[in-house]
């Protein structure tokens, strides 16, 4: 009998380690990064991709909590000094079509809205590819002096944009569904370049807190905002090597306000035009924390945006009551602690447990078994790492919350690392080719517009900017022309 016993047990192991294997197979490596990624969304339970429109997408309710977590740091950041507000979707043709610059640039995106119904509007609306032509009517009609300025509002809205090429969930859509946008009103020019740095300042707090970091850099001309005097983003790496634009800050200077007439009394009683600033943010936010976190067995969050930060698995094999009256015991300690916690009491086998929550990228799981009960000690595996460690019940959710702090140093510090192994000086165009294919190329540029789109077509890559930080330049010369250098550029292979 004994015998028979153990050679269930054995069976059952077994079972779930097959079990779990196979699982685990039905993702693909990270390697093959857009086969794993396209996978995981689904599989994690993100987004789903079926729905009957090329480049819209499902919000699961797992990936949409994720989103709201997500967010929610963003308003903490912006409701500082900003306000939320919401503007609406439809913006009239003649308005949208005042700003000639603007136009060129979203002119192919645009989706139209031209009957009600079986008639035909007398104005055509817009569907808002962004909403600088719907906002900025209002500013007219809501600023009228000094003491109005700085006006500084956001929304978190969709926006639609007809994108033919290959649409991506999250990184490449046509309703981008989750855009934060802000736009400030100033007095004068030097106030809106302030606030484009601050909204650097902001977006870089906001990816700290999802544990990615970010360069940032100024767009050259041909490729700022259109409209705009300039524009500094912010790019992430992604797993192939290329860099994923996550956020924008654009200087516009006094270019829509005197489209849209926004004027302010100063204090000496004179008419002046405003000077405004705009930046924002999409669901490649969530694209990026996605992709620079995930491993081959699923997501891996930071515990601030985690749906479930911490799962509990009862490990039962004897004494169930005490088992499960233990996991409630603590999962109840840690509710009440603020920390989202969850107990897996199904009928599923450990290991497909277990299987279940990294692929969600749970943070910590906790074991609590007969054996840890006797030791008045729980099991805590850490996503992250893969670590295990036993640890006392006693005062359980400050050593959890410890564990969260270090979890996300963790995510940093190795995401950082990443990065900073990506970034390859170099001084000639070979090298940069080479190079392009592991990762982002710094070099040196003459600054004529003419070289640097020359230079993106020798090298097949886009220049994605200036960097902020500028190593020397002096005796550098520009490889494409020769001539000396004025500024180092990034260049990348981007989505």
């Amino acid at each position: 009998m004994d015998l028979f016993i153990f050679a269930g047990f054995l069976k059952t192991i077994s079972g779930d380690f097959m079990g779990e294997q196979e699982k685990e197979a039905s993702l693909p490596s990270k390697d093959n990064f857009s086969e794993w990624y396209n996978e995981l969304l689904q599989i994690a339970k993100i987004m789903d991709v079926r729905y009957p429109v090329k480049g819209i997408y499902v919000w699961h309710p797992f990936g949409f909590t994720i989103r709201k977590k997500t967010y929610s740091i963003m308003r903490q950041l912006l409701d500082r000094d900003h306000e939320e507000t919401m503007f609406p979707l439809l913006v009239p043709e003649p308005e949208f079509m005042k700003e000639a610059q603007h136009i060129k640039g979203f002119e192919d995106e645009v989706y139209w809205v031209t009957h009600g119904g079986t008639s035909p509007l007398e104005v055509n609306l817009a569907l808002r590819p962004t909403s600088e032509t719907a906002i900025y009517p209002m500013y007219k009609l809501w600023v009228r002096s000094h003491a109005d300025l700085p006006l500084r509002l956001y929304q978190i809205v969709n926006t639609f944009r007809y994108e033919t090429k290959h649409t991506r969930p999250l990184i490449r859509l046509r309703e981008i569904t989750s855009f934060k946008e802000a736009h400030t009103v100033h007095a004068t020019w030097d106030e809106a370049a302030w606030q484009v740095d601050e909204a650097i300042r902001i977006y870089t707090e906001f990816y700290r807190r999802l544990a990615i970091p970010i360069l940032s850099s100024r767009r050259p001309e041909w490729d700022k905002f259109p409209g705009a005097d300039y524009t500094i983003a912010v790019d992430s790496l992604m797993p192939d090597g290329r860099t994923l634009q996550v956020g924008t800050a654009h200087h516009l200077g006094d270019n829509f306000a005197k489209t849209f007439e926004i004027t302010y009394e100063d204090s000496e009683g004179e008419q002046v035009y405003a000077h405004q600033a705009c930046y924002g943010v999409s669901e490649r936010c969530l694209a990026a924390l996605i992709s620079t976190h995930g491993d081959d067995k699923g997501l891996v969050l930071p515990p601030e945006v985690a749906p479930v930060q911490v799962v509990i698995i009862p490990i039962i094999f004897k004494n169930p009551e005490e088992v499960l009256a233990a996991c409630k015991k603590v999962s109840e300690e840690l509710k009440d602690a603020g920390i989202k916690v969850k107990t897996d009491d199904s009928d599923k086998r450990p290991g497909a447990k277990y299987y279940k929550w990294e692929m969600q990228g749970v943070p910590i799981r906790l074991e609590i078994g007969p054996r840890d009960l006797k030791n008045k000690a729980a099991m805590m595996a850490r996503r992250d790492t893969g670590e295990k460690e036993q640890i006392p019940l006693e005062d359980i959710s400050a050593t959890i919350k410890e564990t969260f702090a270090d979890i996300h140093k963790n995510l940093y510090s190795q995401a950082e690392a990443q990065l900073r192994e990506h970034i390859f000086l170099c001084e000639g165009l070979e090298g940069i080719k080479d190079k392009l294919v592991h990762g982002i190329v710094q070099t040196y540029w003459c600054g004529r517009e003419d070289c640097g789109k020359e230079m993106e077509d020798v090298i097949g890559a886009g220049i994605l900017g200036i960097p902020n930080e500028q190593p020397g330049c002096k005796g550098k010369k520009c490889p494409l022309c020769g001539e000396e250098a004025v500024n180092s550029i990034y260049i990348a292979r981007t989505y």
